[in-house]
């Protein structure tokens, strides 16, 4: 008969957010599957079970960690789940092993712990019953642009994780796009220097503070401009606007047509025609 995986969430900074439940499960278990074992054996350290074994099965764990572990799964041991901080298989390590285990007919039990998302949308007030979390936007790239570009023209709240060395960028790369929609940075959540600061994107575009610590990013609900509301006249005056800013033609339809609403086609064509009557 299998065991179970059990997949816990533990703490995002203060520790008395760990669940009677989830330490339950820490101290009984055969083993704890650890992101990182050090911070795993603080953890545990906390509890009392230092002895616990612990088995480092992280994002970069092979087929064969995950054959080892379903093994020890389907001989009857009971496994816990955990990463540094929150819960596995949302912008963590978890996931694929999860996968596994449910597909071998491996009971999988989910421990709910603390989480900066929910934190972060129940502090912001933004007042709406959906969201979509992103996760950790992308480093560079089209990929980045793209995301951001979703995220801002998204109705809904948009929550993503970013770091501290991104931010200030990702902050002004949105204060671009939709520079009043509201916004709330989260910083060290749950932590003692935890910190929420409000504004509008382009408030926080413009603060000179060093973002340092956990981050999390939460917009507000917003609607982008219906087209029929925005006249071409307006979005050339955007998109020149853009150019003058020294963006690329592809940079600046991104932008017009994420704040306007417009069909981004429609828009690229526009920014092409005008960049190529300014260097005319």
């Amino acid at each position: 008969m299998s065991g179970a995986l059990l997949v816990v969430g533990t703490p995002i900074g203060n520790l008395e957010d760990l669940s009677p439940r989830a330490a339950r499960a820490l101290a009984e278990c055969d083993a704890v599957l650890a992101e990182d074992t050090r911070r795993a054996r603080q953890l545990l350290a906390h509890l009392g079970v230092e002895k616990k074994e612990l088995v480092r099965h992280d994002a970069h764990a092979t087929e064969a960690d995950h054959q080892r572990a379903l093994a020890r799964l389907l001989a009857g041991e009971t496994l816990a789940l955990v990463t540094d901080a929150g819960t596995p298989g949302v912008s963590d390590p978890g996931a694929s092993l999860v996968a596994r285990a449910a597909s071998a007919g491996v009971r999988v039990s989910p421990i709910p712990g603390a989480s900066a998302v929910v934190a972060a949308v129940a502090a912001s007030g933004f007042g709406r019953a959906s969201f979509r979390f992103v996760g950790f936007l992308p480093r560079d790239g089209s990929a980045r642009d793209d995301a951001l570009s979703r995220a801002a023209a998204d109705p809904d709240v948009v929550v993503f994780f970013e770091s501290p060395r991104r931010v200030a960028g990702t902050l002004a790369e949105l204060a671009r796009l939709c520079p009043t929609r509201e916004a709330m940075v989260a910083r060290e959540l749950t932590k003692l220097h935890e910190e929420l600061v409000r504004g509008s994107v382009a408030e926080l575009a413009a603060d000179p503070r060093e973002w340092l610590g956990e981050l999390t990013i939460a917009l507000g609900p917003w609607e982008a401009p219906v087209s029929d509301d925005v006249d071409a006249a307006t979005i050339d005056r955007w998109l020149g606007e853009q150019l003058a800013l020294g963006a690329t033609v592809r940079e600046a339809a991104r932008v017009i047509a994420a704040r306007s609403g417009w069909p981004k086609r429609e828009v690229y064509a526009r920014a092409v025609g005008l960049a190529a009557r300014r260097e005319g």
